[in-house]
């Protein structure tokens, strides 16, 4: 009985260690929780367990089955990947916050951002097989479409610096949808939205007692956006990828291409009288060549990019591991 007990204890921080890992990866623009799941072996394990938020545990609950609604939900897999998702979302952020708020490191991060992204819309684009030059075309189109559409919203003017709530309701219930879904980032979501800078300084805030009540009305507001899409949604995404899974791919890729120039690491401020940085105004320019930081900046960019494609590459390489093992038969 203790060694069920410890065994039970051992792969509940092993799934503690996994969500930390999915919930850093998911505050990290064009780096998806979801590739995580994958590649740590639990991503079928964690999309079962969210469609089990159903009529089904309502009806347990209702007669107080409460053992079986908690098998049903697989409640202890899903507590302590929650764990660590909120974990490795809080430590993240903060992080974020503070890369984002000096000049130097700002480029730097952004250069990695830019880096993330293009790889992921590589690895998406490598995900679609047409079978013919006019279901290619139709996607290209698709592609073409999404990329315009992330573009002329990241040079919509911005109406207000401080989003409202019911937008970061909207925000939340659109990028956690990119939780379950590979190589698509929630945090490059809500990048492309303009919330993301927004919503990363709220840690840092609540630690030094600055605008308490503003940040955790937020985070209820953001959280519940999120919840109620993640039950609602998450059918009809894996619908979407399952019977148009071609058309989906194609449109998610070119959102990502389109969300690149928002994320040009070589800005110039054009409000240096500001000090707080949610409230800064940059234009992209063109950098110098000379200039070292234009080249620790490229390098990095390549590098996340290299990144992004080798962990991809490692996902699939282990996928297929474990396809052959459940084809081949019994005996072998």
């Amino acid at each position: 009985m203790k060694r069920t007990k410890a065994t039970r204890l051992t792969h509940d921080l092993a799934n503690v260690l996994r969500g930390l890992f999915m919930g850093s990866a998911d505050i990290v623009p064009g780096v998806s929780g979801g590739t995580v799941a994958l590649i740590v072996g639990i991503y079928e394990r964690l999309v079962t367990a969210i469609s089990h938020f159903d009529f089904r545990l309502l009806d347990h609950l209702r007669h107080r089955r409460w053992q079986a609604a908690a098998g049903h939900l697989d409640a202890r897999f899903l507590g302590s990947l929650a764990v660590g998702i909120g974990s490795g979302f809080l430590l993240m952020t903060m992080l974020m916050s503070r890369l984002l708020g000096d000049p130097v490191s700002r480029s730097l991060t952004m250069a990695a951002f830019f880096g993330l992204i293009l790889g992921s819309a590589i690895m998406v684009s490598l995900m679609i097989r047409v079978a013919s030059v006019r279901e290619g075309l139709f996607c290209l189109l698709i592609g073409l479409a999404g990329a315009g559409f992330a573009f002329g919203l990241g040079m919509l003017p911005v109406q207000t610096q401080t989003p409202s709530y019911a937008y970061i309701f909207l925000c939340a219930s659109i990028a956690i949808c990119a939780m379950i879904l590979p190589g698509i980032s929630g945090a490059m979501i809500l990048l492309i939205l303009g919330v993301y800078e927004h919503l990363a300084a709220i840690p840092g805030n609540l630690l030094r007692g600055r605008e308490v009540t503003e940040g955790l009305l937020t985070i209820v507001v953001f959280g519940s956006g999120a919840a109620i899409s993640l039950v609602l949604f998450s059918r009809l995404l894996r619908w979407l990828l399952k019977y148009y899974h071609k058309v989906t791919m194609a449109l998610l890729c070119g959102f990502m291409i389109g969300a690149l120039p928002q994320l040009w690491p070589f800005q110039q401020d054009l409000t240096p009288e500001i000090v707080e940085f949610k409230h800064k105004t940059f234009q992209p320019v063109w950098p110098d060549a000379s200039d070292p930081h234009v080249l620790a900046a490229t390098s990095i960019a390549l590098a996340a990019m290299l990144l992004v494609l080798i962990v991809d590459g490692y996902g699939r390489t282990l996928r297929r591991r474990q396809a052959d093992v459940a084809a081949a038969p019994c005996g072998e």
